[in-house]
């Protein structure tokens, strides 16, 4: 993690979040392995519950997804918040992480993904992909999330770790209540972005 990454979703706590400190709440990391730092901090609260998920095991890991696009170890519905930072240009099918990311979010429920615009390769395994305002809000679109702000640091300003370099871009968005149409369409998307992985 980077200087830049963690203001920015410390940002995203402060405005979205400090209306709920004394609400029960549950929050989500995806990818949240704590290489060279860890967003967990940013959600002490003692009315809220923190859990971390990643593809293995590790410090701030606390679920393991068996399986990288269908997390059947994670209830629809169920947090209210989920945050992603610096993992998805490692995601090499992304749209269907979207997918899954609005399935566990109840209706209502926030997200905030923070993903480079730029930046030298950085392979975690794979680096696969770079993100701007447009791509962010189709995302958001494509997963029935209500986009609340989407933003890239395209003029940064200067970070003591360098951070500035990877010009950040983020998804702050909510999930929008389902209807019979809605539901339909979401679980069409969702069987077939899993099965077209088979092939």
């Amino acid at each position: 993690m980077h200087i830049s990454s963690f203001q920015k979703m410390s940002s995203f706590a402060k405005k979205y979040l400090t209306k709920l400190e004394n609400k029960n709440i549950s929050v989500l990391e995806i990818g949240s392995a704590d290489i060279n730092g860890s967003y967990r901090q940013l959600f002490l609260n003692d009315n809220w519950k923190y859990s971390g998920a990643d593809i293995e095991p590790g410090n701030n890991v606390d679920i393991v997804l068996r399986d990288h696009y269908d997390w059947k170890n994670i209830k629809s519905d169920s947090y209210d918040v989920v945050i992603s930072g610096q993992a998805f240009e490692h995601i090499e099918f992304f749209w269907v992480t979207i997918l899954e990311i609005a399935r566990v979010l109840k209706s209502g429920g926030l997200c905030c993904i923070i993903a480079p615009s730029a930046g030298v390769e950085h392979r975690y395994p794979v680096d696969c992909w770079r993100f701007y305002p447009d791509g962010f809000k189709t995302l958001a679109r494509y997963a029935n999330l209500e986009a609340l702000e989407v933003y890239t640091e395209f003029e940064p300003g200067q970070y003591a770790d360098a951070s500035e370099l990877w010009k950040d871009s983020v998804l702050i968005a909510k999930k929008l209540p389902y209807n019979v149409k809605r539901k339909y369409l979401y679980f069409l998307k969702s069987f077939l972005a899993k099965l077209l992985l088979k092939f």
